[in-house]
């Protein structure tokens, strides 16, 4: 009997396709929207996430908050703060500098290129896995002698020079709003991860060139700047570094603990993390009203199958069919009409994910269980909103039903 109810149910599909496929348009949206929504926001997770590892998750930065009761001139940590910090947390860090950095225009002959300038200290590329191309990277003697040198990106060379061969060359440029001339002792590459290529992807603007310069440089002339980046050794509690750290710097600029800030990479990551799911999950849930509404959609065409169908119904019943037969009738239709919404709804979900995940060149993830749950909820819905009109059709008095024209 279940087998007859399906064809039966399959055959007044095929019997009014167009009324079937409009029926079904409200749960296909719906679905599609919400496998779109998750999916989306699972990737961009994923993409975030890879982003915070490339970065290192032991990586932070810190200050003295703004926000305290009177912001202080000796807030500003110096080069000898930084030196006592590595002093204390030496054994800790793999790196330490200032988060100095200036963004200046970059002239070379008639080539003009807005770059940015990066303040580091030696060992800065084994946390920002860089590749040397040619010449080298910044020694202790460049720092120490705070020296007007560079090493630029090999695609700020190509823009800057023509080429990658540049070592000695130089160009002028502004720092502290002084002009100043830098020499080239190195050009590097670095691999771009899949969420810089999309934020470059997204930037209208004019190309801008990447630069290191040493941090010394940068913290001149008063030696002072606003920010610690640092990064603690693979493995470390970053909670309990980040205490101590507070502490430590709290002392040395006479403040309290609750006045400086640490942030970490796995903090922000954490945050992001929590923020995009409460999206997804948000958007996702506001898109599954169109569930609702594809339900209603179902209701209202089942209703009008079974006033067409009264004759169809009153003759079974007259041959033996039971109430529970009838229901069972138009319960599968209903069903099975919201289940094929379903399914045609995660194809174009996934379909969409897919193609905006090709057009911004980013690796996307559909999760098997909001698929799972989406068909699954569909069914469910055009049971619940099938009832009542399968109630109807089912307590049909039959002689009435026949003599229905």
């Amino acid at each position: 009997m279940f087998k007859e109810n399906i064809l039966l149910a399959l055959s007044a599909i095929r019997a009014n396709k167009m009324r079937s496929i409009l029926t079904m348009l409200g749960i296909i949206i719906g679905i599609s929207s919400v496998i779109s929504i998750v999916s989306i926001g699972d990737s961009m997770r994923a993409l975030f996430a890879k982003e915070y590892e490339n970065i290192g998750l032991t990586s932070a930065y810190s200050y003295v908050s703004y926000y305290v009761e009177e912001f202080r001139s000796s807030d500003y940590y110096t080069l000898d703060d930084l030196e006592r910090i590595k002093a204390v947390f030496g054994n800790e860090i793999s790196y330490i500098s200032c988060n100095a950095s200036e963004s200046n225009e970059a002239v070379h002959g008639r080539n003009k290129l807005k770059t940015s300038y990066s303040g580091a200290d030696t060992g800065y590329e084994q946390i920002n896995n860089l590749q040397i191309v040619n010449g080298r990277l910044l020694n202790t003697k460049d720092i120490l002698d705070r020296k007007y040198v560079a090493v630029i990106e090999d695609q700020t060379a190509l823009k800057l020079f023509a080429s990658t061969n540049v070592i000695g060359k130089s160009f002028r440029t502004t720092l502290h709003g002084n002009p100043a001339e830098l020499t080239v002792i190195g050009v590097y590459h670095r691999e771009k991860s899949n969420f810089m290529k999309l934020m470059e992807s997204l930037d209208g603007g004019e190309p801008t060139g990447k630069a290191i310069v040493p941090y010394t440089l940068l913290a001149y002339p008063n030696d002072s700047f606003f920010m610690v980046e640092v990064t603690a050794i693979s493995g470390t509690d970053m909670t309990d570094f980040g205490e101590r750290f507070k502490q430590y710097t709290a002392k040395l600029k006479g403040r309290q603990p609750e006045d400086i800030i640490f942030s970490s990479a796995a903090d922000e990551m954490n945050m992001l993390d929590g923020i995009m799911g409460g999206l997804a999950t948000a958007v996702g849930a506001i898109a599954a009203i169109s569930l609702l509404v594809g339900g209603i959609g179902i209701m209202n065409i089942m209703l009008v199958s079974v006033t067409e169908r009264t004759r169809e119904i009153g003759i079974r019943k007259a041959l033996g069919a039971k109430t529970r037969d009838i229901l069972a009738q138009f319960l599968i239709e209903s069903a099975i009409i919201s289940a094929l919404g379903g399914i045609i709804g995660v194809i174009f979900g996934f379909g969409i994910v897919a193609l905006g995940g090709m057009i911004a060149g980013i690796a996307t993830y559909v999760r098997p269980t909001v698929i799972l749950l989406a068909v699954g909820f569909s069914a469910l819905v055009g049971v619940f909103f099938g009832l009542y009109p399968a109630r109807k059709a089912a307590q049909a008095d039959p002689i009435v039903a026949l003599r229905y024209e």
